[in-house]
Formats: C-alpha cells, sequence, structure tokens
C-alpha cells in the first residue's frame, strides 16, 4: 500500500478483530484518558519516534483522532515512515464511540 485508506469503524473493528490491527490514538492525552477504544495506544509527538522504531510496519494500523480529519495526516505520515497497511478511521473516536460504545476503555495505560 503505497498510501493510507480511510474506513468506516465497522471496517476498523472487524480489522482489529480478525487481524489485530494496531491502533493508534493522536488526540491529546486527557481526551485520550477520558475514553478511546479499547487496546489503543497513545500518539504523540513524544511517543512516536518510539513506536515507529519498535512497530511491527506490515502490521495493520488504525489511525484515530477526533473526528477523522487530523488522522488522515497522521497516516500519511506513518505511510511515509514505512508502514504498508495503514488507515484513518472516519468519524473518529466521536463515531466509534457512538457506535461501539461496550469497544472503548478509560485511563492512560494503553
Amino acid at each position: 500500500m503505497s498510501e493510507f485508506k480511510r474506513i468506516p469503524p465497522e471496517q476498523a473493528l472487524e480489522l482489529r478483530k480478525k487481524e489485530g490491527a494496531v491502533v493508534v490514538d493522536i488526540r491529546d492525552p486527557q481526551a485520550f484518558a477520558a475514553g478511546h477504544i479499547t487496546g489503543a495506544r497513545h500518539l504523540d509527538n513524544h511517543s512516536v519516534a518510539d513506536f515507529i522504531r519498535n512497530a511491527d510496519l506490515d502490521a495493520p494500523t488504525l489511525v484515530v483522532c477526533y473526528h477523522g480529519n487530523s488522522s488522515q495526516s497522521a497516516a500519511a505520515y506513518l505511510v511515509g515512515q514505512g508502514f504498508s497497511d495503514v488507515y484513518s478511521v472516519d468519524g473518529g473516536f466521536e463515531l466509534w464511540r457512538a457506535t461501539y460504545p461496550a469497544e472503548t476503555a478509560q485511563g492512560n495505560a494503553e
């Protein structure tokens, strides 16, 4: 894949369950702590280098923001860093939370 794909929450959930997709959340730390996709990792300017260094570049990677806009830039960045299977989740965490409230968690550790 030479660029990222935009997908709806339904397809993102399927990738998580069937292919073990990695979920990265680029929202601010407070929003992440208040609620995020279960199993998501918070990613920011301080943690991105570590994430890239330790990541499986071929693993499906889902990028989530608030509404699905900023995640597109972050997804493009990851593709530029060598990730081969990157997705931006349309509607972001807000649509995910409305669609799959049971698939969310709270707290900082993930």
